[in-house]
């Protein structure tokens, strides 16, 4: 093995999609800091510019937009520290889809249930779709000290951040429900790489159906709420 193919290995060994999040959520930070507003109003959660304008992108972008400095600063740093663990374990490939998937997971219940004219952005959605990954490691290595200690730690975090939900009327709840059972769900479809065989076959095709039918549940009812409003 060459230099250059021993770079490659550590480079790939590295949290590149965690720290690709990062950049992109960075980017969008500053863009919106020097156009206050402009990257709120065209990417942000809003249920009635999806329903009647069809820009279903507000389903992805919000998990990349943040109101205000400490909103990013408080999602960024659980992202990194959360992020580049989960993706030590489940591979780039398994977390980009766990995180990105949660996020849009989120976004559907928010979009579901939220009040007509809320608007809502951030990572939490899929911050809270990582956590649900990491129970299901909980539950599947009982055994496994180093697991079992993320589980608690970033136990705490989510339920500090539940408490807030209960708080702030300003946090969307709904978002972080639907991105902790889409995390939890996705935790059971991927499973980690060169592990399978510790995951029922029923229970991943389980979950697979389950999130299939919360994707679709969410986008009849959400379009069927702002319908009924017309």
């Amino acid at each position: 093995m060459n230099k250059y193919q021993l770079r490659l290995r550590r480079w790939l060994n590295q949290p590149i999609v965690t720290y690709l999040f990062l950049g992109l959520q960075t980017l969008v930070f500053l863009v919106s800091y020097l156009f206050p507003g402009a990257i709120e109003s065209q990417g942000a959660m809003f249920g009635p510019f999806i329903v009647y304008y069809s820009q279903y992108w507000r389903f992805i972008t919000p998990i990349f937009i943040h109101f205000g400095l400490m909103h990013f600063a408080v999602n960024s740093v659980v992202l990194y520290f959360m992020g580049a663990r989960l993706e030590a374990m489940y591979g780039h490939l398994r977390y980009f889809f766990i995180y990105l998937l949660s996020g849009i997971a989120g976004n559907l219940l928010s979009f579901a249930f939220n009040n007509a004219g809320v608007q809502s952005a951030g990572s939490s959605t899929a911050l809270f779709g990582l956590f649900g990954a990491f129970v299901v490691l909980g539950i599947h290595y009982k055994n496994n000290y180093a697991i079992q200690m993320l589980v608690r730690q970033f136990t705490l975090f989510i339920g500090i951040s539940l408490l807030f939900n209960l708080i702030d009327s300003s946090v969307d709840i709904w978002g972080h429900i639907g991105g902790l059972l889409g995390g939890f769900l996705l935790g059971n479809i991927f499973g980690l790489p060169q592990r399978l065989q510790d995951y029922s076959i029923h229970i991943r095709i389980i979950a697979g159906l389950v999130f299939i039918f919360l994707v679709g549940f969410c986008l009849i009812y959400g379009f069927k709420k702002y319908q009924l409003l017309v």
